[in-house]
């Protein structure tokens, strides 16, 4: 099995005449032309040719870079934003607990806070 790639002009516009794959002396298994408009090798890969420019590639590959960037730019800000927010939040909290106008009273002292005694309210139930 062979295949044959085209001439082509490459990169600095120079004629490319084709040739077939494999290439003599290259590797066996490569048997299928690959590469770019303007820029075509032998490999062992049957969907590596892309019917584009290789530039093309290199555009692409910086458009990905710039919006990982700004991707990457995004997340640190959203994440300093959540320990800030965090920090304000645990230090803004009062040092200590709130009133919460309760007052628990042991069982044998009711008469100070209500102003009924605990006798007359047993009194009360039993008969």
């Amino acid at each position: 099995m062979s295949a044959e790639c085209s001439s082509y002009l490459n990169a600095d516009k120079v004629l490319v005449s084709g040739f077939s794959c494999p290439r003599a002396g290259g590797d066996a298994r490569a048997v299928f032309c690959c590469g770019f408009q303007d820029v075509k090798y032998c490999c062992d890969d049957p969907h590596s040719f892309f019917p584009y420019e290789h530039s093309y590639m290199w555009w692409l590959s910086v458009g990905a870079l710039v919006g990982l960037s700004i991707a990457a730019v995004v997340l640190f800000a959203f994440i300093i934003t959540v320990c800030v927010l965090c920090y304000l939040f645990i230090s803004t909290k009062p040092r200590s607990k709130l009133d919460t106008g309760l007052s628990l009273q042991t069982a044998g002292k009711m008469s100070s806070a209500t102003g009924v005694d605990k006798e007359e309210v047993l009194k009360c139930y039993q008969s």
